[in-house]
């Protein structure tokens, strides 16, 4: 009897080690084991057009240069997804998170078309110091979420070395001038409460979407992005960017345009109600598609 229940003892620890040998690491709940140097956060000072951003690098753990993701927040900014660069941090990526010009304390005014000249700035930052960091410059990679979005779909359509890019909820800001007037004037009043955006007001905001229509346009980045693989991911339940705007966005790519991927999973704009599975959707196509 004392044999028998051995036995069973024995093979359920086998059982137990296998098992947890051959489930898959997962980078959004679990911190790997790694050797060589332990992640570690820097602040980092981003020049671009001669003025300073703020940047927060979160080095991977382990040896070697790794693949660095660019994270550009949306509008105003409230929502970074640094959650989700921790994921990615602990999927074997560095990241850089960045503020843009006038915004939330860096230097100089906020302008929408800044945000992707900062995003560029920051490429540019990330190779000239490759060597100080552990940072692959030959796997640059661009995730912005709603406005950041945008931003990081221009980031990469004006960089033929980008590796990829993914959009969060990306915002096609170029359809926001045709919205009509009641529409632009909720925009603007919207606007002239983010005291967090330095030199920006609704006025200025809506005068600059009416003169860059066209060059603000997503659905026009096709052939600068062909041959790029392209994630955009959005929530059944977003108003802010509904699904309908991703949908836009990807037929006008169709004949011309990046090797796309689109997700559609349950959330809002921000996927309050559920992070992980956002953060897995990316994090499973970076490693499938991209890396």
């Amino acid at each position: 009897m004392h044999r028998i229940l051995l036995l069973v003892v024995v093979l359920s620890i086998a059982v137990g080690c296998t098992s947890a040998k051959d489930t898959p690491f997962d980078p959004v709940t679990q911190t790997p084991e790694l050797s060589g140097p332990a992640a570690r956060n820097l602040e980092v000072t981003v020049p671009s057009a001669g003025v300073r951003l703020p940047g927060y690098l979160m080095l991977a753990a382990g040896e070697g240069a790794h693949p660095t993701v660019l994270l550009l927040h949306g509008y105003p900014g409230n929502e970074k997804n640094l959650d989700l660069a921790q994921s990615l941090r602990r999927a074997g990526l560095n990241v850089l998170f960045i503020h843009y010009r006038g915004a939330w304390g860096a230097e100089g005014e906020f302008r929408l078309a800044n945000t992707f000249a900062d995003g560029q700035a920051a490429l540019t930052y990330l190779r000239a110091n490759a060597g100080q960091y552990p940072v692959d410059a030959d796997q640059l990679i661009v995730i912005g979420h709603s406005m950041g979005g945008f931003a990081a779909l221009q980031t990469a359509a004006a960089d033929a070395d980008v590796a990829c890019v993914v959009g969060i909820a990306a915002a096609n800001i170029g359809t926001y001038a045709a919205r009509g007037d009641a529409a632009k004037a909720g925009f603007a009043a919207y606007t002239d409460n983010l005291f967090m955006l330095a030199g920006w007001d609704g006025a200025t905001a809506v005068a600059e979407l009416e003169a860059n229509a066209d060059a603000f346009d997503l659905r026009n980045l096709g052939p600068q992005l062909t041959g790029r693989p392209v994630l955009l991911i959005t929530g059944t339940g977003d108003t802010v960017v509904p699904v309908d705007m991703q949908r836009s966005i990807a037929a006008s790519w169709q004949d011309e345009g990046p090797v796309l991927t689109t997700r559609e999973i349950p959330g809002d704009h921000s996927f309050a109600a559920d992070r992980l599975s956002m953060q897995r959707e990316v994090i499973e196509w970076l490693q499938q598609d991209c890396l």
